[in-house]
């Protein structure tokens, strides 16, 4: 294993949550209605019918929680902004409470020399804008931009860089597609051109973003996808589903172009959505000055037994498997992220890690969190020694939050939620990472 301390000098260290998974207070201070409001509604949707009504009442709480990143010696924190706080409906006239609130939550992290990294978008749309077509309608687009300038004018001053979006994979395929997340639409490959607008919202936010002297990065869900076996089918399997999962939202931001879909029948303009001239605002407003990388795990996919997708995905065996049952191995990071070089060379801006974390049982001796973060930063040194620029690690997340479909279920946190009581305690991974933090600090002489 490589040690540690190949990490750089200016490595950012971090933690990360999303707006909807921790704040709680939905029907509070102007707040408007998410399709997550609406989605936790419906019967079924979500285990033991949990919501984020409550969640983590970080809202209420915040205070607490920059004290325990301050405790912890982060250098950045990774939060999403929640579009209903701030437009009620998605358009229009700003709600000054949503800004109040994430005017004192900077201040309070600049006041811990903690960086701020905002998200713009967590996945909870206004339900306002979900009844006039949601991402499927290319207008979300220019809202989300209008969005974008609204927050950047009020905290753009104390917040150098900016995610514009979170996983758009994830939404699309999870939201759109299959219906499992908000806003429940089961579409299939009629979803696609969701995802387009979504990148379309990115690159005009993005010009917003810029304009006023700010950095841009885009976080997507990322994964090694291995071939079940050396099969023809089982690789042509592989390409379409790396097509779908990790190229569809970089190849037109790093490439200028789409991947080839024709293994799922859909055609280069994604069902008349890509008008013209969208791929290269795309490619040239939203260009990237860094890249989010979010890794879970590896994929392993063999030839079709559904005539509906060019793909299956199959077991990856003989490994540990999280609470989530999803498959630990940490040298996929490795993997993707030298993948990540090969694909795009100089194409491909600085990386962060933005989301890398597990979840274990509810218990405060969390061994196997330990181990988790431990193997994977192993892994990280590995591809930053092969030459991969890895500017920093967020893990996920900084305390136990509700988990969208899963409800309350799964904990990632480093810090356990008493969702009764509401009382943090932090977990044995807290002591670890802060200790980890602060002695990569004393190596390099910060």
């Amino acid at each position: 294993m490589i040690d540690r301390r190949g990490l750089p000098a200016g490595f950012s260290w971090g933690a990360s949550t999303a707006a909807y998974q921790i704040e709680g207070a939905v029907d509070e201070d102007g707040r408007g209605r998410s399709v997550w409001d609406v989605f936790c509604e419906r019967p079924g949707a979500v285990k033991n019918g949990d919501s984020g009504r409550i969640a983590c009442d970080h809202y209420h709480r915040y205070v607490e929680d920059v004290a325990l990143m301050r405790e912890l010696g982060l250098d950045g924190y990774r939060f999403s902004i929640a579009w209903p706080r701030i437009q009620p409906t998605g358009r229009g006239s700003v709600n000054p409470a949503g800004l109040d609130f994430y005017d004192r939550l900077v201040d309070a992290l600049l006041a811990a020399g903690i960086t701020p990294l905002p998200t713009l978008f967590h996945w909870d749309l206004p339900q306002a804008l979900e009844e006039d077509g949601g991402w499927l309608a290319r207008d979300t687009a220019y809202r989300f931009a209008e969005y974008a300038a609204l927050v950047a004018d009020r905290l753009g001053d104390r917040v150098p860089a900016w995610i514009t979006l979170n996983e758009p994979v994830v939404h699309t395929v999870f939201g759109y597609a299959f219906g499992i997340h908000a806003p429940g639409r089961a579409l299939m490959l009629d979803a696609l051109p969701a995802g387009h607008h979504q990148l379309l919202g990115h690159a005009l936010a993005a010009s917003e973003l810029r304009s006023r002297g700010r950095e841009v990065l885009i976080a997507n869900n990322l994964t090694p996808v291995w071939p079940a076996s050396v099969s023809d089918p089982d690789r042509a399997a592989a390409d379409a589903y790396d097509a779908l999962h990790n190229r569809l939202f970089l190849d037109p931001l790093l490439l200028g172009r789409y991947p080839d879909l024709s293994a799922y029948g859909v055609s280069a303009d994604l069902a008349g959505s890509v008008h013209p001239g969208d791929l290269e605002l795309i490619a040239d407003a939203g260009r990237l000055d860094g890249l989010g990388v979010n890794y879970y795990n590896p994929t392993r996919i063999a030839a079709p037994t559904d005539p509906s997708l060019p793909f299956t995905e199959v077991e990856i065996d003989g490994v540990p498997r999280t609470h989530f049952g999803w498959p630990v191995v940490p040298d996929g990071l490795r993997q993707i992220l030298l993948t990540l070089r090969a694909r795009y060379g100089s194409a491909l801006p600085p990386i962060t890690i933005t989301e890398s974390g597990c979840s274990t049982d509810d218990t405060l001796d969390d061994r196997f969190r330990i181990d988790y973060l431990a193997g994977h930063l192993d892994a990280l040194a590995e591809a930053i020694a092969q030459g991969v620029d890895v500017r920093g690690y967020y893990t996920w997340s900084l305390i136990d939050n509700f988990e969208w479909a899963e409800g309350m279920s799964q904990r990632f946190g480093l810090v356990h939620v008493d969702f009764e009581t509401q009382r943090r305690t932090p977990k044995a991974s807290y002591a670890w990472y802060r200790d980890l933090i602060a002695a990569h600090r004393e190596r390099r002489g910060r």
